[in-house]
């Protein structure tokens, strides 16, 4: 048995086995400087379409309600100045709402950040 040569998967094929290498593409304009990028592609840093207004989420209020009627709902209100609290049943929800929406007005962190974007 003959040991043939095989040519490297990882490494172009020569010229002279009918097989060209790739060229690069020639600018627009037909001078012969190749082309940077491809159409369509930006080559510039974009500013972040997420720009930052300087709001941060402070308060939140997390409601479960299962679609079945018979399972309890719950409830929790947090927020970053420590204030936690949890509900369970409708009733409680319902009042637990509106604690978060009193707290929400009596905050340091969001009556501090509101005179900031009011100034």
């Amino acid at each position: 048995m003959s040991a043939r040569e095989h040519p490297s998967a990882n490494s172009p094929r020569s010229a002279a086995a009918g097989i060209s290498l790739a060229e690069p593409a020639l600018a627009p304009d037909g001078s012969g400087a190749p082309k940077v990028v491809a159409e369509g592609v930006l080559s510039s840093v974009r500013p972040d379409p997420r720009s930052d207004d300087g709001r941060r989420p402070v308060a939140w209020l997390h409601i479960v309600a299962p679609p079945t009627f018979s399972a309890p709902v719950r409830a929790r209100s947090w927020c970053a100045c420590g204030y936690e609290r949890t509900a369970i049943g409708r009733p409680a929800v319902l009042q637990l709402v509106q604690a978060h929406n009193h707290h929400r007005a009596v905050c340091p962190l969001l009556t501090q950040q509101e005179a900031r974007n009011a100034a």
